[in-house]
């Protein structure tokens, strides 16, 4: 196969790769840490045409490190281009109990097209965040931005606990988050949440006559029609699964 523009030997398409990687502004921490984060929706995407389909290697591997080169099962005929940057992501679900389980995505990582024929490309890593594998999906990649403030721990306004939501996973699917780590929640654009709004986090202690318990806070950094991404700023306990959450006013 000819690939345009880049020689296939490795060291000149890590070479360009570097060269155009340099180019692109820094992203900052935060910003590094939200891109990893699961997108806010259950929703995987209808089309996933293009997909990693392996890496130049001599060895079959099934998953892939941060200076392999992946190939993508898509070319120019796809409209795939060079310098493009994607998304990695796999199919996930998320929640422990299995009635209640929902399929969701992980982010893997993102890529960045260096050398790109008819029916193939290759791609190198701007970053990795965990496991990327043979079969995992491609998303265009867009570098999330950061609502003003979200880094400081905040807490304006009174809680509106007449429509709580609920934290239904946290990153990597975990049950327990602590401050600095994100969660999906279960409200999203369609009942007024927006990025930037601060969340009051409380746990229903199941107690006869008690109030919820006050847990912490949270500030949003994403959504989507239903759901959102929260970057927990302050805990007082382990935040679970389940646990209630009340919008800023």
């Amino acid at each position: 196969m000819r690939f345009s523009r880049v020689p296939l030997a490795a060291a000149c398409v890590l070479a360009a790769a570097g060269a155009v990687a340099q180019a692109q502004p820094a992203m900052s921490q935060l910003e590094i840490a939200v891109a990893c984060a699961p997108p806010p929706t259950f929703d995987l995407p209808d089309n996933q045409p293009l997909r990693v389909i392996g890496v130049q290697d001599t060895i079959p591997r099934g998953e892939y490190g941060t200076r392999d080169l992946l190939v993508v099962n898509g070319g120019s005929a796809s409209g795939v281009q060079l310098g493009q940057q994607f998304y990695v992501r796999r199919a996930n679900r998320f929640g422990l109990d299995a009635a209640t389980r929902r399929r969701g995505a992980k982010t893997g990582g993102w890529i960045r097209i260096v050398a790109v024929n008819e029916s193939t490309a290759i791609a190198t890593f701007d970053h990795i965040c965990g496991g990327v594998g043979q079969g995992d999906y491609l998303e265009p990649f867009v570098a999330p931005v950061i609502p003003p403030g979200a880094d400081r721990d905040e807490a304006p306004g009174e809680p509106d606990f007449t429509a709580l939501g609920q934290i239904v996973a946290g990153n990597e699917n975990r049950s327990d988050m602590g401050a600095g780590d994100f969660a999906l929640i279960d409200r999203g654009s369609e009942q007024g949440i927006v990025p930037g709004a601060r969340l009051a986090v409380y746990r229903d202690i199941r107690v006869a006559g008690m109030p919820l318990a006050s847990l912490g806070e949270a500030v949003v950094m994403s959504t989507s029609a239903k759901m959102s991404l929260a970057r927990i700023t302050r805990t007082r306990d382990a935040v679970h699964t389940g646990d209630f959450i009340a919008l800023r006013k």
